[in-house]
């Protein structure tokens, strides 16, 4: 059995929780702490071993996840230095926040995984990147990787490209909720049902990502096959390029990506 703490039980940490409870092949002794009493009323709801403080999580765990904003990390890690012993396994899911960071602030050659979630995790359908200081075991990593896995998919990546991918996957569902709130509104004005057409066009995403990863053709093949010379696709398309959708989406990226970097310590 393997002992696995939070600190932070937000939705994110409950979902990665929950991930756990619902996976018969990962045996675990939960502990959690979250200064929000209703947060941590809902981790023992999980099975979860309230803890009293941050640093009775680390204390109490191999595998401890910080599921806290970047913001409080500080204050955090200035709690739990004491706590954190060399075996410590210390997964972040502070987005840009680096591990030579967190090993500066609790002890020298720390274990740290870096992870990268998104909040589909809450229904398992999660999309998860991660990488690991040297210092991590290849078993240890793996069974972080295996917590992600219980939540849906994860991708193992370089250490210096975790900032670039939070507008891949953490910060995505965001920009993709935007995107479809404008053909929500737009349903609305030629007066369809906003809830007929949000059901309509959810379960079209959700069609057109299964083609994306499962038809076995491109994104420009996939793109030919809905276009119809002369057609209401293409007249579509043409505006969406005119309008410059693409470079809408890689400045939204540049700019994730540098806010990111402003977050790094």
């Amino acid at each position: 059995m393997i002992k696995v703490g939070f600190i932070g039980a937000g939705n994110m940490g409950h979902a990665i929780m929950k991930g756990i409870v619902g996976c018969d092949s990962i045996d675990a002794e939960l502990y959690a702490y979250d200064s929000y009493g209703p947060a941590l009323e809902r981790a023992e709801g999980l099975g979860a071993k309230a803890c009293s403080d941050a640093a009775e999580v680390v204390k109490s765990s191999k595998y401890v996840f910080l599921a806290i904003k970047p913001q409080q990390l500080d204050e955090v890690l200035e709690e739990i230095s004491d706590a954190v012993e060399k075996d410590t396994v210390i997964v972040s899911i502070c987005a840009g926040i680096t591990d030579d960071y967190i090993a500066s602030k609790t002890i020298s050659g720390a274990k740290v995984i870096l992870v990268m979630p998104n909040t589909p995790l809450l229904l398992g359908e999660g999309a998860t990147a991660l990488s690991k200081a040297d210092s991590v075991s290849d078993e240890e990593f793996a069974e972080v990787c295996g917590i992600f896995g219980a939540c849906g998919i994860y991708s193992v990546i370089p250490k210096d490209k975790m900032k670039e991918i939070i507008a891949i996957n953490g910060s995505s569902p965001a920009f993709i909720y935007l995107y479809a709130q404008s053909f929500i509104k737009y349903a609305e004005s030629v007066g369809i049902n906003a809830d007929v057409a949000t059901k309509l066009f959810a379960k079209s995403l959700i069609g057109s990502a299964k083609m994306i990863t499962d038809s076995g053709n491109s994104i420009d093949k996939l793109i030919e096959m809905v276009s119809s010379k002369g057609g209401t696709t293409i007249a579509g398309l043409e505006q969406l390029r005119a309008g410059g959708l693409d470079d809408a989406v890689m400045n939204c990226c540049k700019a994730c990506t540098k806010r990111a970097y402003e977050l790094s310590k």
